[in-house]
């Protein structure tokens, strides 16, 4: 009797590995849990009030839930006002980095002169410089210059304390353009600001998405350089105007969180719409 050969069948996978895959799924869901802790913090006491807390504690339930917070946090603090503040310090000063910025790493990253590594390892060194030591000169200067409490002092100190990390990203990733396409656009006619302006920053979009992403969110979300170049609450960002929410002598904490769940929405929008570009630009220019 003829016998046939049957294929050899996979061997099933063992309890360990989905015993193993049990484990993973439930230290990631713990950590998660752990690791948004503070925000669901946030949100809870939000909507608490004061008394609340001063009896019951901060992790209890809610006895009572009330959005009041939001309402008073909008108008007493005038969250409106700060929110526009924020937004004429934040886009002014994110224009001037990516620009200034993608101009150098174009410089750096397409040209060869001599002191070409010396001013990117100085642009590198910036980054790394703790920008704690530079409150008070950057406080003198500013005195010195005549911006001091005025919105162009936040706005430069942001242009410039950005600009290292910018070049940095975007002098990696236009490295890894092809040199042809502007080589061909030379052997045409083409200026170098015609290159830049036409054929390098259409194929740098990518990048700059990724990095203006970051960029408004740390300058938007920035409070110590409002706070040691503004004074006049006029002018203040809604980062440093909810201090205005703290009282002398108590401090009614769900006010205060509710104005800043307020004014993280600008930022998670941001974040959001351009979030493709931000997961693809994790790994900019890792690849040559």
């Amino acid at each position: 009797m003829a016998t046939t050969n049957l294929p050899n069948q996979p061997a099933k996978k063992g309890t360990q590995i989905h015993w193993g895959k049990v484990a993973l799924f439930i230290f990631l869901l713990v950590f998660t849990i752990v690791y948004m802790s503070p925000f669901f913090g946030a949100i809870i006491t939000s909507v608490r009030t004061q008394e609340d807390i001063s009896v019951n504690g901060f992790w209890s339930i809610p006895t009572e839930v009330t959005f009041s917070n939001y309402t008073e946090a909008w108008q007493r603090a005038n969250v409106d006002r700060y929110l526009l503040n924020s937004f004429i310090i934040t886009i002014p000063a994110l224009i001037g980095t990516i620009f200034l910025s993608s101009l150098s790493a174009y410089a750096l990253a397409r040209h060869r002169f001599r002191i070409n590594r010396f001013i990117y390892f100085m642009y590198v060194a910036g980054t790394l410089l703790p920008f704690q030591i530079l409150l008070l000169p950057v406080f003198l200067l500013s005195n010195y210059l005549g911006i001091y409490d005025t919105y162009w002092a936040v706005i430069l100190i942001h242009t410039a304390f950005q600009m290292g990390f910018c070049t940095f990203v975007l002098r990696n990733f236009m490295r890894t353009l092809p040199g042809e396409i502007m080589d061909a656009a030379r052997i045409d006619g083409c200026s170098e600001w015609g290159i830049y302006w036409r054929i390098v920053m259409p194929l740098t979009v990518p990048g700059i998405a990724a990095i203006a992403t970051l960029e408004f969110t740390w300058i938007f979300n920035d409070y110590i350089w409002a706070l040691m170049l503004i004074q006049n609450d006029e002018l203040k960002p809604v980062t440093s105007g909810l201090t205005t929410l703290q009282g002398q002598f108590v401090t009614n904490w769900p006010l205060i969180v509710a104005g800043a769940l307020l004014a993280a929405i600008p930022t998670v929008v941001v974040f959001f719409a351009l979030q493709r570009y931000f997961i693809g630009g994790l790994t900019l220019g890792s690849v040559k």
